[in-house]
Parts: C-alpha cells; structure tokens; sequence
C-alpha cells in the first residue's frame, strides 16, 4: 500500500488536481479493466497516460489512430523475409503493459474491432497463431468528443462495454492552471518521474483486491442498480454482466485503495457514473429528453442505498 501512494503522489505532481482521475486509473489497473478518456484537445490525455506508466514501470506503446491505420498496425503481421525465404512476425505495439490508444474514434470500426480480443482475453491472434499479452495490461484510449469532430467513427457498444470507466478529464480551475503555469515555467515533472512500483506488485495487488468482501447487502444493491437501468423507461439496452463484473471488481478494488477489507454501498454509488454512462444505450424517444448521465442520476436516486455496511457485518 506504501508504494502505491507513493505512485499516486507522484503522478499527481505531474497532473494537477486531478486526484480522483488518478485514483480511478489505479483502480482500473488492479481491477484489470480498460478506461476511456474524453476531453478536448490539449487538457493532458497523453501526458497522463504516459506517466502513469513511468510510475509502474511498465512498458508503453502508442498507436495514434487516423482513419487509414488498419487492424495489423495494431495487433501485428507476418512480414516476408527474402533473405530468409521466410514470413516473420512482427507483433505490434498490443503486446505491452500501458497502450495508450490516442483518438481511437478517429479508427475505422474495423480497426476499433481489432482492439477487442486483447482487452477482453489478453491474447491477440496473428495469421491464426496466438500471441499472449501478459498482466498487468491496460489500454488507455483517449477520443475528443464526437459531435466536435468530422471524421470519427462513434465506438460501437461491443467496444464501449470492454472500458471499466469512461472519464472526462474536463479543464483544470483556476487555481490549477496558474500551478500548471508556474511548475512547467522552469520544469517539466515528467523528466525526473521516476517508478514507485513494479509489474509484479501490481500482479500481486490484482490478486489481493479478490479477497475485499462483498456481502450480500451490497451484492443485492448493485444488482438492483443494474437491473433497473435494464428496466428504466428511457433506457433501450441497459448494463450488461460484464457491466455488473467489473462494477463489483472495481469496487473492491477502491476498497482497497481505501485501506478497507470490505466494500461499502458508497463504493458502489461512487463508481456507477463511470461503469454506467458510456454503457447506457437510450431509446429514440429518452434520448431526445435526456442525456445518459441524468439518467444515471435518476437510477441512483431511484434504487434505495442500503445501511452502512461494517466489517463486522461484511
């Protein structure tokens, strides 16, 4: 637990006032889950990610997606050798530990598509054969909003539901951009940044967030969520079992983060915006009266938060 605060106090002297951003890609890391990044150009999309693997000390690749990069710039392909006479592999940038997916709704779905088997399976298949992507793996993929942009390509639901969170980085207040002004002014932080962590602690943290409880209290109140954004009137096609999985593994995972043994309801409430707005699928009729985030809203208010949940209890 030391070292994983002393990674998240570093990066968030590299990106200021983002400390609950910080927080959630820590816990999308040990949860094993995926995370969307949208905001406008320019608020630190790329530089977050790419300290976020300095701090791990994890391997980082960076695929930047334009409409015209195919599916075996992603994953790979063999490549004939003619001093060989033989077709050799070339894995591509999927086999690593932090892939950063810069603007992926700039990719043509086909291209999108080629990211799915890897998020969801670790593993990326090459001309038939199987190329196995070792833990701790996590894709950061970054997009501008869509109705700001000509030329992109809305991520299907298949895609958006392989992403644990879906995150607007947002401009920083005041207060922070004058900090961002003053630091940058004689130093970038991200030269000196250095690892709190390696590949195997995360390993074994991804291992220990399995023993968190989850008691039935708080079992009965996140199905009760999922279940209702199911059958919210508004709602054309609601959150998946992939969706309740790693709502549950996350909050464990912010459990431990907290330095608890169990999860608490909170850690449910807290995460739903996250796990549930970019999974949310509205009819034609909701849609034209509401965005997928008051409905969020409305499902978080509507189903009843259970009593506080101890460890006693748990």
């Amino acid at each position: 637990m030391e070292k994983l605060n002393q990674a998240k106090e570093k990066l968030n002297r590299v990106i200021f006032g983002k400390e609950e951003i910080v927080d959630l890609l820590f816990i999308a890391l040990i949860a094993g889950g995926h995370v969307l990044l949208e905001s406008v150009p320019g608020t630190g999309k790329t530089k977050l990610a790419k300290s976020f693997a300095k701090v791990i000390d994890g391997k980082f690749n960076r695929v930047q997606f334009t409409p015209d990069v195919l599916p075996s710039d992603v994953t790979g392909i063999r490549i004939f050798n003619p001093k060989t006479q033989e077709f050799e592999l070339n894995v591509g940038p999927v086999v690593t530990n932090i892939l950063l997916a810069d603007e992926i709704n700039r990719a043509t779905p086909k291209t999108q598509s080629s990211l799915l088997e890897v998020m969801e399976e670790y593993q990326t298949t090459i001309d038939g054969e199987t190329i196995k992507v070792d833990a701790p793996f996590l894709v950061i993929a970054t997009q501008n909003p869509v109705e700001n942009n000509y030329g992109t390509f809305p991520l299907p639901e298949a895609q958006l539901d392989r992403f644990l969170f879906k995150i607007d980085l947002g401009y920083p207040s005041m207060e922070e951009e004058k900090h961002i002004l003053h630091t940058y002014r004689t130093d970038d932080p991200f030269a000196s940044l250095t690892a709190s962590l390696t590949l195997e602690n995360i390993r074994g943290l991804q291992e220990e967030i399995k023993q968190i409880t989850v008691s039935d209290v708080v079992t009965d109140y996140l199905v009760a969520l999922v279940r209702y954004s199911r059958e919210h009137t508004d709602v054309e096609l609601g959150i998946s079992p992939r969706g309740t999985l790693a709502l549950m593994r996350a909050a464990q995972a912010r459990a431990y983060i907290e330095q608890r043994d169990y999860v608490r309801p909170d850690d449910i409430k807290a995460l739903v915006p996250y796990v549930f707005e970019h999974r949310l699928i509205l009819s034609l009729e909701g849609s034209i009266k509401k965005t997928p985030s008051q409905v969020v809203g409305e499902i978080l208010t509507e189903v009843e938060v259970p009593v506080e949940v101890g460890a006693d209890q748990a």
